[in-house]
């Protein structure tokens, strides 16, 4: 069973035993194989805790050898952990996930070889070769099974980043019962750091929390973690661990955008006129900051593929996305959430504090990403452009964007989910409010 639902601009997302199912899975193996020509040759192929994967997962790889295609299986990944294993064996990579989507979801990211994004073409002919008859190939193929990779993956991220003379730092980590809860232990273990885990066992029905850090309520645990144990950090993973939330040691959350500034500015001081990727709904500050540190920007579509794409095309040594996504030159151009996380700890290690880090960084407020759903996406976008056009310069590039002097509203649909998503940004508190309002008022209308 497939629904033609699951297929997403850039992966695949559905409910497991409604939307698709291992005959489904198997299909989807075949015209991977297909369409990304690896008859009688190898792809690597990871799962999060999600669980249906052992399934889905074991189901795709039959599939695909089906097709001649042999399999490097490392099982149990974060998705940065496949992009890893796909780096380490220059291998393309398949992973089972569906990020931070409830637990009855499942779904599969790609990658071409060193974790380079999958093209819109590609996925839209695993779309359509999902949906076609592939008689099996007699070609000779194989399962390789592969040890742990994680002492490994953990080498590499530590090779990446300066983490000498740090101060003791106490840290809280919730992985919201996600793929952080093995990566965490081995990657933070070795460093000046106490550890206090939130929600580290694997358990993809997420007894605890939905593992969706975007969502404020899914915060709040390890918030009252750090305040309780008087800790200088928290760390917030989504359930395949590529995206990392921070919270300062007052309890308050750190915008994406300013994780962004600070860690362009690091990767500046150590490549000087470097380039910056970021998306569309990044704050302006990261602009101003790269700018005052001789860097350059260059601004994507949101979205990890989009993103990556970018970051080869101009051989940008780092980029962030206000979800969380960071991605690094060195990592293959992918997104790590831990990396991120360690780039903070070396900065926090060598400053009085995170809020002092923040503090350095201001001058807008952002709403956050506010979600909708609404019934007709194509109206309400052309509404907020009617209502609030003329104050500034519109662009249909990714989704709905105006941008004046001093803010910026956006309005674009999910790539993921069956969302509309309104982010504002503006100088003054009062003038973001009112902006946020506005166009909330005309997006809900379509409701």
């Amino acid at each position: 069973m497939i629904q033609p639902g699951i297929f997403k601009a850039n992966d695949i997302r559905g409910l497991v035993g409604v939307e698709w199912d291992e005959a489904g899975a198997r299909r989807i193996g075949a015209a991977f194989v297909d369409a990304f020509e690896l008859a009688g040759k190898e792809f690597v192929l990871g799962r999060d805790m999600r669980l249906a994967g052992r399934e889905l997962s074991h189901a795709f790889a039959a599939g695909a050898m089906s097709r001649g295609a042999s399999v490097v299986d490392v099982g149990l990944a974060s998705t940065d952990g496949l992009w890893f294993a796909s780096g380490h064996f220059g291998l393309p990579g398949v992973q089972f996930t569906a990020s931070h989507n409830p637990g009855g979801y499942n779904g599969i990211k790609f990658c071409q070889a060193n974790a380079y994004p999958i093209s819109p073409e590609q996925m839209a002919a695993i779309t359509e070769l999902s949906f076609a008859e592939l008689p099996p190939l007699d070609l000779p193929t194989a399962i390789r099974q592969v040890g742990d990779l994680t002492e490994a993956y953990a080498a590499k991220l530590h090779s990446l980043v300066d983490l000498n003379g740090l101060r003791r730092l106490r840290v809280v980590v919730d992985a919201g019962n996600g793929m952080a809860g093995l990566t965490t232990p081995v990657v933070l273990g070795s460093l000046h750091v106490d550890l206090i885990g939130l929600y580290l066992d694997l358990d993809g029905s997420f007894p605890n929390h939905p593992a969706n850090p975007l969502e404020p309520q899914n915060l709040v645990d390890a918030q009252r973690a750090v305040l309780d144990h008087h800790a200088d950090l928290g760390l917030v993973f989504d359930g395949d661990a590529d995206r990392c939330f921070i919270i300062d040691e007052n309890g308050q959350v750190v915008s994406p955008s300013i994780i962004t500034a600070l860690i362009a500015r690091a990767e500046l001081a150590r490549e000087p006129g470097a380039t910056i990727v970021i998306n569309t709904i990044t704050s302006r500050l990261v602009n101003e900051i790269v700018a005052a540190a001789g860097g350059q920007v260059v601004v994507s579509a949101v979205g990890h593929t989009r993103m990556k794409a970018k970051m080869a095309e101009h051989n940008a040594i780092f980029g962030g996305e206000h979800s969380a996504h960071y991605y690094f030159r060195d990592f293959w151009g992918a997104d790590t959430g831990m990396l991120a996380a360690l780039h903070v700890l070396s900065l926090l290690g060598k400053a009085s504090s995170m809020s002092a880090l923040v503090e350095e960084l201001s001058g807008y407020v952002a709403s956050g990403e506010i979600n909708s759903t609404v019934a007709d996406a194509a109206t309400a976008m052309k509404a907020v452009a009617d209502r609030l056009g003329d104050h500034g310069v519109v662009t249909w590039t990714d989704g709905l964007l105006i941008t004046g002097d001093d803010w910026w509203v956006s309005v674009r649909e999910s790539n993921t989910e069956p969302l509309l998503r309104l982010n504002v940004e503006a100088r003054t508190a009062d003038w973001m409010s009112e902006l946020r309002d506005a166009a909330l008022e005309l997006i809900r209308k379509e409701r």
